[in-house]
């Protein structure tokens, strides 16, 4: 894999996204903890050393939502890239990064709405729901948007 520099020098911070379906096709989302704007996302987190995207996409599940009661159905064919905007770099993630590099992983849940429970040891979220893959671009921060409309329009056969 090619790595992308930012002009800033800065590296991207390797990470995984998971798009989680339940049996409508609906995608798990959840409000950050940490943020005062009314922003949804899916899960998200980063890669450790030696770690594998797929490991990772497990992990972070269950770290997240606090369930690992889904089964992996496809893997993105390569990487997406955001930025941070200008007034977060160095100010997040310790300054390290000018934003993420993710490798997205779609699931499929294998649980009830009872199993998911954002509750856990080191809580990101404060409320969850299942939206429409559609309304995902309107539900994220800007600076993600595109990412998010570049994964839906891969993932989309998965999605009809």
């Amino acid at each position: 894999m090619k790595e992308r520099v930012h002009p800033s020098g800065l590296p991207y911070r390797p990470c995984v996204g998971i798009m989680l379906l339940n049996p409508k096709k609906h995608v798990f989302v959840a409000k950050r903890i940490d943020m005062i704007a009314e922003a949804w996302q899916m899960p998200q987190g980063g890669i450790d050393p030696g770690e594998d995207p797929v490991e990772t996409a497990v992990r972070e599940l269950g770290e997240e939502i606090g369930t690992n009661k889904a089964e992996i159905i496809a893997e993105s064919a390569g990487w997406y890239w955001y930025d941070l905007p200008d007034e977060l770099i160095g100010k997040i993630w310790k300054g390290r990064y000018a934003g993420q590099r993710q490798k997205w992983f779609v699931m499929r849940f294998t649980g009830t709405d009872s199993d998911i429970d954002i509750e856990t040891e080191h809580p990101e979220f404060s409320e969850w729901k299942w939206a429409e893959p559609a309304v995902l671009p309107d539900l994220i921060v800007p600076f993600k948007r595109q990412l998010y409309i570049d994964v839906l329009e891969e993932f989309a056969p998965l999605l009809a």
